[in-house]
């Protein structure tokens, strides 16, 4: 009798336990929802697995993301509302609705053979580790004048093989970069960046980088993204030539040059060719060449604003202190002057465009500013010039609406996208190291 007493109870027991998970499961309403879990390549989630799951309202999941080697895991995204730290790989989600996760991963480089690695898209995210120079292991091989039997780096991205994936330099530097291709175009440390594709916080310098059409420090073509990204050194080229980025079909943000441009026709500072957006940026190297030549920008067909140059621009036909040749709505007909690179310019010339075509192109420079003292040059296609002094006074800037603030010598202030050091130095971005 006490042996089935007690059989009983152990059940009755076990009966409640049960009821009460059940119960804790499905919490006050009883809901069951959809949890999809992803990830890119470079690791994956082990706990509670990847793939789809139901899970009852309020219950609390596990989250853990391990990377394979040579990757490290960034973070979570998708319906994160309920994790507790989209930034740790091992965390934790209260479900309350249908959602979906990806653990990210990144590729991590550390030496010039990582970044040779990377042309094939593979990666994802990118993320450089440390500064590459020429004492990083490859540099000869890779990227010296001996390297590719004197052309020296071989730009990532190509027409065939666009880059579409995202480096992330977390602010370190690749210097010393050697390029030799003076018959080739999309030349850059990046020759071809296509749409999706993203390049920031990344800084190139000491570069020499020669090429031919689309030549770039930073990138030869970009119609992605570039921001907080900064060049110097030496580019030269034929057309469509700047210090950060050849020619831009996609946005230039956040990012500067202080190199020498030299070119024949489309040169620019920090963009040759403009045809899509240039904004929160600025140039201060020397820009050299014979038609459409711009301290920011040689030939543009599309948005500049807050931006500036202070460099010295030199050249003969259009030419600049910001911007050598702007392409307005309202003269697409005539807005194809003949230039000494081909013969394509004076036949669109002599096409006559439609006003519904001319929509087509909108040149538009706003709240932007070239110095007309150290740029040599007293006009420009689009622009308001101004003395040295009055670039290095906040009131000329904080007057058109930049996000801009005055701080002492040696301080940054992240809080804007600007800082300068009122009446001693030309304004600068808040990322920037300043010594």
């Amino acid at each position: 009798m006490l042996e089935k007493l007690n059989c009983y109870v152990k059940r009755l027991s076990i009966f409640l336990v049960t009821s009460a998970l059940i119960v804790g499961m499905l919490g006050c309403g009883g809901e069951s929802y959809a949890l999809a879990i992803a990830s890119t390549e470079g690791g994956s989630v082990t706990t509670p697995g990847e793939g789809m799951f139901t899970y009852a309202e309020g219950t609390v999941v596990n989250l853990v993301a391990e990377a394979q080697e040579g990757y490290r895991f960034i973070n979570w995204t998708g319906d994160v509302d309920g994790i507790d730290n989209v930034q740790a790989a091992v965390t934790y989600t209260a479900i309350a609705s249908d959602s979906s996760i990806t653990a990210n991963f990144a590729l991590e480089i550390w030496d010039w053979y990582d970044l040779d690695g990377i042309r094939d898209n593979s990666c994802g995210i990118c993320l450089l580790m440390n500064d590459l120079d020429s004492t990083t292991p490859g540099y000869e091989e890779l990227a010296s004048e001996t390297a590719n039997r004197g052309k020296g780096w071989q730009p990532i991205g190509t027409v065939d093989a666009p880059f579409t994936a995202t480096f992330d330099g977390q602010g370190y530097e690749i210097s010393a970069l050697f390029i030799n291709h003076p018959d080739e175009d999309y030349v850059g440390l990046f020759g071809y960046v296509n749409d999706g594709g993203i390049v920031e916080n990344l800084d190139v310098v000491e570069t020499d980088v020669t090429g031919y059409g689309s030549v770039g420090g930073l990138v030869g073509f970009n119609s992605g993204f570039v921001n907080k990204c900064y060049s110097t050194g030496s580019v030269t080229g034929n057309a469509r030539v700047g210090n950060l980025v050849g020619k831009n079909k996609g946005t230039v943000r956040d990012s500067y040059s202080t190199g020498s441009v030299t070119g024949n026709a489309r040169v620019g500072g920090l963009v040759g060719v403009n045809t899509d957006t240039v904004s929160n940026s600025y140039s201060s190297g020397t820009v050299t060449g014979n038609d459409y030549v711009g301290g920011l920008v040689g030939w543009n067909t599309d948005t500049v604003s807050n931006s500036y140059s202070s460099g010295s621009v030199t050249g003969n036909n259009y030419v600049g202190g910001l911007v050598g040749y702007n392409l307005y709505a309202g003269n697409v007909s005539d807005s194809y002057p003949p230039c000494s690179v081909c013969s394509v310019c004076s036949v669109i010339r002599d096409v006559k465009v439609s006003g519904l075509a001319a929509q087509n192109y909108r040149a538009h420079v706003s709240n932007s500013f070239w110095d007309t003292e150290t740029s040599g040059q007293a006009t420009s296609a689009g622009g308001t010039g101004k003395t040295t002094v009055e670039m290095q006074n906040i009131a000329t800037f904080s007057g058109a609406g930049w996000d801009i603030t005055a701080v002492a010598s040696g301080e940054l202030n992240p809080s804007y996208i600007w800082n300068i050091v009122d009446d001693e130095t030309y304004p600068f971005l808040s990322w920037q190291s300043v010594s």
